[in-house]
């Protein structure tokens, strides 16, 4: 699969908000790869995971989040679940699912269930996009997570003592 090719679909202008995608997946695909480096007892297909993560996000153009470029008219929180779609119609069903669970620890009924859907959405929590030079802490990730209920904090924990 050419993940660059679907940025590109989506993200054909060499501007701002394709800046913030790429630097921010990225980030995120540096993590997941770097997990799987340290746990080779993990059983995930580091390809697809690389690509999982380069796509994760591909869905907030369509968002209303100006502070990071995003002129969409969507609630922010509906990335995942459009990305998902997204992906899905250019016939990537693993990659959207994905796409559609990495939001805090999982949205009702849009949990992480495979190891590459846990590992995206874990290592997603420890980079912002607008603040891309901070790279949180565990405990700064968790606090982050409170918004969506104590559960996915302590989901959260429990991928950190697996996966860090």
């Amino acid at each position: 699969m050419d993940y660059q090719a679907i940025i590109d679909k989506y993200y054909p202008a060499d501007d701002e908000l394709r800046r913030v995608l790429l630097l921010h997946s990225r980030q995120v695909a540096d993590r997941c790869l770097q997990i799987v480096r340290k746990h080779k007892e993990l059983p995930v297909d580091a390809q697809f995971l690389e690509e999982a993560a380069m796509l994760h996000d591909i869905g907030i153009y369509q968002c209303d989040a100006p502070s990071i470029h995003c002129h969409g008219t969507e609630p922010y929180i509906k990335h995942g679940p459009i990305g998902g779609d997204l992906l899905r119609g250019e016939g990537f069903p693993r990659h959207a699912r994905v796409a559609e669970r990495h939001t805090g620890t999982g949205l009702p009924g849009f949990e992480p269930e495979t190891l590459e859907e846990q590992i995206v959405c874990y290592a997603d929590k420890f980079y912002s996009k607008s603040k891309p030079d901070h790279v949180r802490t565990v405990a700064e990730a968790a606090q982050s997570l409170e918004k969506f209920g104590h559960e996915g904090v302590l989901k959260f924990l429990s991928w950190a003592e697996r996966f860090e």
